[in-house]
């Protein structure tokens, strides 16, 4: 084979192997010199120049949906939040508002607002929608919610609450809403608060806690304990009691006396006789 290819004889072993590379359809050669591959690799090439974006596409991409600015999002959401005069209102107002990201990113159907009683002494805020919730338009309408609801009715709360969230949209994957988001939606959630005028506030799970008392403890620090919750404008004053969200609960059901404990002490309240003025 080496005569073959007009070369002075091989080893016998290299010879052996150009055959199995012949055998295998090998009939070329890429280089007609070796390379030491370990010298050439010690040379790093400079990176390749960044690709240029086109001045319509960077401002499209700048502009997109789901991305809008917070500062005036807010400020729209405040606006639309001052115009509704009832509920009904506010629910047109929070579905036609594009403010949100979460109306891009994890809604599949539609806003989520509330359910319960209109004029409800106690108004239950949670952190936001699931699939479900997404599916029928309502909030804690899943698991989470039917134990809610068991325990709301337990306590002798059936009929006697709002229930809400502090967004209004489904999170993507069910996470939990970021403060962004939350401040977006803040304006018609305390409108909510002033239509409904509740005597308190029962705030289910942590990222409703945090959000509404502006505190950064966690929900096993917060929980059962009473605060004062003041509106943005500091025309609204509500005493409000954190608990644990019903889905942790399904996670951890040793944890429910606990929050049994919490709706025993807002029921307690709730029905204390007023003290003469």
């Amino acid at each position: 084979m080496a005569a073959a290819l007009g070369h002075a004889p091989l080893d016998p072993a290299m010879e052996s192997l150009l055959a199995f590379w012949a055998d295998s359809g090998v009939d070329a050669l890429l280089l007609d010199e070796a390379v030491d591959r370990i010298e050439a690799g010690k040379f790093v090439p400079p990176p390749p120049p960044a690709p240029r974006v086109p001045p319509v596409a960077a401002t499209v991409q700048s502009l997109r949906p789901g991305q809008p600015d917070v500062a005036s999002s807010i400020a729209q959401a405040r606006m639309l939040a001052a115009q509704a005069q009832d509920l009904a209102a506010l629910g047109e107002a929070i579905a036609s508002f594009d403010g949100c990201a979460l109306r891009f990113e994890g809604a599949a159907r539609q806003a989520v607002f509330y359910r319960g009683q209109e004029n409800a002494p106690v108004m239950v805020i949670g952190e936001g929608p699931g699939a479900e919730e997404d599916l029928q338009g309502k909030p804690f309408v899943g698991r989470a919610g039917q134990l809610l609801d068991r325990m709301l009715g337990a306590a002798g709360l059936a009929d006697r609450t709002f229930i809400t969230n502090t967004v209004f949209w489904r999170p993507p994957g069910n996470r939990t809403p970021t403060p962004q988001e939350q401040a977006v939606c803040a304006p018609f959630l305390e409108r909510a608060i002033s239509l409904v005028k509740p005597k308190m506030l029962l705030l289910v799970g942590g990222a409703s806690a945090k959000a509404l008392l502006k505190k950064d403890e966690g929900i096993l620090s917060l929980r059962g304990r009473w605060f004062e919750w003041r509106s943005e404008d500091a025309s609204q004053e509500l005493p409000a009691m954190p608990t644990l969200h019903p889905a942790f609960l399904l996670r951890q059901p040793a944890a429910k006396k606990r929050a049994w404990n919490d709706l025993l002490t807002l029921t307690e309240r709730l029905d204390r006789p007023e003290r003469p003025a």
